[in-house]
């Protein structure tokens, strides 16, 4: 099960964004973006192995189905290992439902990696390191677009690890800022 969905020939079915990344300017700075192939949080971790620690975790939850209010999500201070548990634990959540936006901040290193709806990946501030990991996972240059017709799953069958995810840590909450509303 996938989050993202495309029409192709008037049916839909699940899509998988090809093994691509490029860098681009934004906001007067650079990042990379990349594509999570079928979803896979394995892309999102590994971008996030390259940086040192310690790392805070940001879960926007921009479609709540019952679990919690609308809103962004930061967890306390976390170590490696605790967002590796955090990324195998709802794994099969985190591919199969389009309701959050992730993020993982570098403290030490100042770096942010965001995985978005849309299964895009988006790296700020060590652009170097983050190219050499993709290339590495088999990553080839090419711009990640979701400029096709498709459709996002939020899935009553994933109510139940959204729900867990929120208990996960001791979550300081706010209210979705503006960028963040669909």
């Amino acid at each position: 099960m996938q989050k993202l969905w495309q029409a192709v020939e008037g049916e839909w079915v699940e899509h998988r964004h090809p093994a691509i990344f490029a860098r681009e300017v934004s906001g007067g700075g650079e990042r990379l973006v990349a594509t999570a192939p079928a979803g896979d949080p394995a892309i999102f971790q590994r971008l996030v192995e390259t940086l040192e620690g310690p790392y805070a975790l940001l879960y926007v939850l921009h479609t709540p189905r019952g679990e919690g209010e609308a809103g962004r999500y930061q967890s306390p201070v976390l170590e490696l290992g605790a967002i590796q548990s955090f990324l195998a634990r709802y794994a099969a959540f985190l591919r199969a439902d389009a309701r959050f936006d992730l993020w993982a901040h570098a403290l030490g290193a100042n770096a942010t990696v965001v995985w978005d709806r849309h299964n895009l990946i988006y790296a700020y501030g060590a652009s170097e390191r983050f190219e050499s990991a993709l290339r590495k996972l088999g990553f080839e240059d090419g711009l990640p677009t979701v400029s096709f017709a498709h459709q996002h799953h939020y899935r009553a069958e994933c109510d139940g690890a959204a729900a867990g995810l929120l208990e996960e840590f001791d979550w300081r909450y706010s209210p979705l800022q503006p960028e963040d509303e669909q």
